[in-house]
């Protein structure tokens, strides 16, 4: 093991690395982050080329929804709730001629948007309101999120001593929700996959980029957990977690052809939800 002054130096190297709008480049290399059997930015292209109007809900710094400009139909808008990022997508999708409003993300927003003024709204990774999802539709349009687990890197968040922030949020929490509105399901599948980080100066970088995975963490505070995953590390040789993902998609039916939401719903993929 090395010694703990010439891991602090390494690992507080990477805790000062920039992170920008959703980019996490950095880790190339340095990480194997496993990705799902469907394609999210596959399916919001294909659903692009028969829209007029598109929203991008949580745009982050705008770079996923700007890897589909090639698809955009007439209107593009997105929303954005995080300073940093909302000034970065601006700068990167305003040439473009994208609206990008400012919105928090969360299960009870109210966008600011009129009734019906979208074909297609799209979500990948922020929290959203159905209902208000439903209002901002016009009839026959789609909504298609990718969303992870709240139970997604448990074993990570208590590797740190925290608990998931939203343990309640699954697939079928996302279904609930959906009843009762003129959503039809389309398609809903789960799927379970691992991260699996090559140091532990990978995991800082992860840790420093998303907040909400270990509240609080810095190199300093976090030093004991650090040196207990570097002394896994050295015996395993790699550090994995457990991740899940879930996808769902739905149209929204004119309310004289309504049915029960979930009716139309398929599922597949690892359905184990008993870890992310």
């Amino acid at each position: 093991m090395q010694t703990s002054s010439s891991l602090l130096s390494t690992w507080q190297a990477a805790e000062q690395q920039p992170f920008l709008g959703w980019d996490f480049s950095w880790l190339d290399g340095k990480w194997i982050d496993e990705e799902p059997p469907w394609s999210y930015l596959e399916m919001a292209r294909e659903l692009m080329g028969h829209s007029t109007a598109v929203l991008d809900l949580g745009t982050g710094g705008g770079e996923r929804l700007f890897s589909l400009r090639d698809a955009f139909p007439h209107r593009v808008a997105a929303t954005e709730g995080y300073p940093p990022n909302l000034r970065l997508a601006r700068q990167r999708l305003g040439p473009l001629g994208v609206q990008v409003a400012e919105s928090q993300d969360s299960l009870s927003q109210t966008l600011p948007f009129g009734n019906g003024e979208f074909d297609l709204v799209i979500d990948r990774h922020t929290g959203y309101n159905t209902r208000d999802v439903e209002r901002v539709l016009k009839a026959g349009g789609s909504f298609l999120t990718q969303q992870v687990d709240g139970n997604s890197c448990r074993d990570l968040i208590e590797a740190f001593g925290g608990q998931p922030l939203w343990p309640y949020f699954n697939l079928a929490f996302a279904l609930e929700r959906v009843k009762d509105t003129h959503l039809q399901v389309e398609l809903a599948q789960e799927w379970s996959g691992r991260m699996i980080f090559k140091d532990v100066a990978a995991l800082v970088y992860y840790l420093k980029a998303i907040p909400w995975m270990c509240k609080g963490f810095t190199v300093q505070t976090h030093l004991p957990y650090l040196l207990k995953q570097q002394e896994r590390l050295e015996s395993e040789g790699q550090l994995v977690f457990k991740k899940k993902l879930l996808i769902l998609k739905t149209k929204k039916l004119p309310q004289t052809l309504a049915q029960p939401a979930t009716r139309s719903a398929q599922s597949g993929g690892n359905l184990n939800t008993d870890q992310r």
